[in-house]
């Protein structure tokens, strides 16, 4: 194993078990292994991806992994017990772990799962959990909260009010999250809709978003992976006269071609988002954001700066909120992103955090 003080170290990055990369099926941690990848290989560090079968990252070397996805966390109750099918890709994700640890300093897991905690003490290097949620089930919770306090600095969180969410917080470590703002294009003017991005399930409550805009008689333009067909034809039969236009699940040029020309983002999640990507994404094309105010993106958005924070699950303060938006100045929007979210930024809070978990883990 190299030392925790060099230049460079060889990473392995363990993907989430509920789909194949470029899916869209893993949300937001899809995302946030691109970019951490993106801005790490930059920096001079060599990454090996080990993620589900059909993954696709362009010029990422990726060992693909058969077997079934795993049940989504956010779908559990706090009281659920553990459970894997059959073939778990998670598993087999971690098997091949197991078998190609020794010529890595250091594994990334990305799965918010108990699995790859409960291994921790098994392996022979030091693994950093870049936690993607916040607290959902009480095992989850002990697993997580045994790890922080066995291996210091191991448990990464995006933002405080993710961490404040586990009994364990003041050992979680907050490394942010950053976009590839070259991908995105500033828009100074708008035209007349808004949008809403996000896995389309009952948790990310679209129908919010739907109901605002329902008042308004702006359109709305709705991108991200369909989880729930169900839910989202309750919604369209609910709400027959707003103009709903859902595009599907677009790469982000197709998606930031939408989002850079619309009024405003709408985020309107009824849990506590562990950080907010779209928010950044919106942020960058200069686009307002107006979100709820809980989780991480309570933590970025500056009120009446960059955007607006409401009253969780208040379908008027969207309204109110809406009617506001020509206050913001998006050339403020854009340069907030530009000076806290950029990969350069993100890549020196992963190599701090790596370094600490890196000089604190026991040398053999």
């Amino acid at each position: 194993m190299r030392s925790a003080d060099q230049s460079s170290w060889k990473l392995l990055f363990v993907s989430t078990p509920l789909g194949s990369l470029g899916s869209g099926k893993g949300g937001g941690v899809e995302m946030t292994l691109l970019n951490m990848w993106t801005a790490l290989t930059q920096r001079g560090h060599s990454i090996q991806i080990i993620a589900p079968q059909y993954s696709q990252l362009p010029g990422a070397p990726i060992i693909a992994v058969e077997g079934a996805p795993s049940i989504p966390a956010q779908t559990q109750t706090r009281t659920a017990p553990i459970d894997m099918p059959g073939n778990s890709v998670l598993a087999n994700m971690w098997w091949q772990v197991l078998a190609y640890q020794q010529g890595y300093d250091l594994v990334v897991n990305f799965a918010y799962d108990w699995l790859p905690l409960y291994l921790t003490p098994f392996l022979s290097i030091p693994v950093a959990h870049l936690i993607s949620m916040g607290s959902l089930t009480d095992a989850m919770d002990q697993m997580i909260g045994q790890i922080a306090q066995d291996y210091p600095y191991s448990i990464g969180v995006h933002t405080q009010a993710q961490a404040r969410t586990f009994p364990c917080a003041p050992h979680c470590y907050p490394v942010g999250n950053g976009l590839d703002l070259s991908l995105y294009q500033f828009s100074p003017t708008s035209d007349s809709y808004l949008c809403w991005i996000g896995r389309i399930a009952p948790e990310k409550a679209l129908e919010d978003a739907v109901a605002a805009v329902a008042q308004t008689g702006l359109p709305l333009k709705v991108m991200g992976h369909l989880q729930d067909q169900a839910y989202f034809d309750q919604i369209q039969a609910e709400f027959p006269q707003v103009d709903l236009d859902y595009l599907g699940f677009l790469n982000t040029n197709e998606m930031q071609q939408v989002l850079r020309h619309s009024q405003g983002l709408l985020v309107t999640p009824r849990w506590i988002e562990a950080f907010g990507n779209v928010v950044i994404e919106g942020l960058a094309c200069g686009v307002p954001v107006i979100a709820y105010n809980r989780g991480g993106p309570a933590e970025i958005l500056r009120q009446g700066e960059t955007g607006w924070l409401v009253e969780p699950d208040s379908v008027e303060g969207l309204i109110e909120a809406i009617q506001k938006l020509p206050q913001i100045d998006r050339h403020a929007c854009h340069q907030q992103a530009e000076q806290q979210y950029s990969l350069p930024a993100f890549a020196d809070r992963l190599e701090e955090w790596f370094q600490k978990i890196l000089q604190f883990y026991p040398q053999g």
